[in-house]
């Protein structure tokens, strides 16, 4: 997984409450392969009409977002079900940090697992960050090892998870964090098997 350090890209206002999992990706496509990707279906019956075309008033589909690479969304962002595709088709549009007033603790969860930084700011700060991506060139620096957002001149700080900033700063999965310990697993292995000899697992012969 790539390390998530510092990003400076296109961040798209994304002004609706309670964007939930089943928004994010809708069930019938998890039908799909993984290895075909999700970026084309994210957001599905928000960013499309009936006839499956794009709708050009949605803001992902605007010229001036394409690219973006962080979304600043409104309220209860990722609730509902606890789909991890909802996920797979955010990293696989290209977003990689999504930025809100409150986020479904699961999908929070399921986002540091695949890379993607879930930020929450403020809700007067969201709209300010909005505002001031909407006023400038619509680019956004985060700063995952300072815990800063900055936009032109404005300085936004934000608290994360502290497991979760290392696993994002060493792209690290739940495997690749307790990886990191295998010095400390192997160490207390030998230490457990000449204390408790008789705890050890029994390897069976094959005669």
């Amino acid at each position: 997984m790539t390390p998530f350090t510092t990003l400076t890209a296109l961040a798209c206002p994304l002004d609706i409450d309670n964007i939930d999992t089943d928004q994010l990706i809708p069930a019938r496509f998890m039908k799909r392969p993984r290895s075909q990707g999700y970026g084309d279906v994210l957001l599905y019956d928000l960013r499309r009409d009936e006839a499956g075309a794009l709708r050009p008033d949605f803001p992902l589909n605007q010229p001036h977002w394409q690219g973006a690479q962080i979304l600043i969304a409104g309220r209860n962002f990722g609730g509902g079900s606890s789909r991890e595709a909802a996920v797979y088709a955010l990293a696989d549009h290209g977003i990689r940090c999504v930025i809100a007033p409150s986020l479904g603790d699961i999908f929070k969860g399921n986002a540091v697992n695949n890379g993607l930084l879930p930020l929450t700011l403020p809700e007067a700060d969201c709209r300010r960050l909005a505002a001031l991506v909407v006023q400038g060139d619509g680019r956004v620096t985060v700063d995952l090892a300072a815990r800063q957002l900055r936009c032109g001149t404005a300085v936004f700080d934000f608290d994360i998870d502290p497991v979760w900033r290392m696993k994002l700063l060493n792209g690290w999965d739940d495997i690749g964090l307790t990886a990191s310990h295998a010095g400390a697993i192997a160490a207390f292995q030998e230490r457990d098997a000449v204390l408790r000899p008789w705890a050890q697992p029994r390897l069976q012969s094959k005669g």
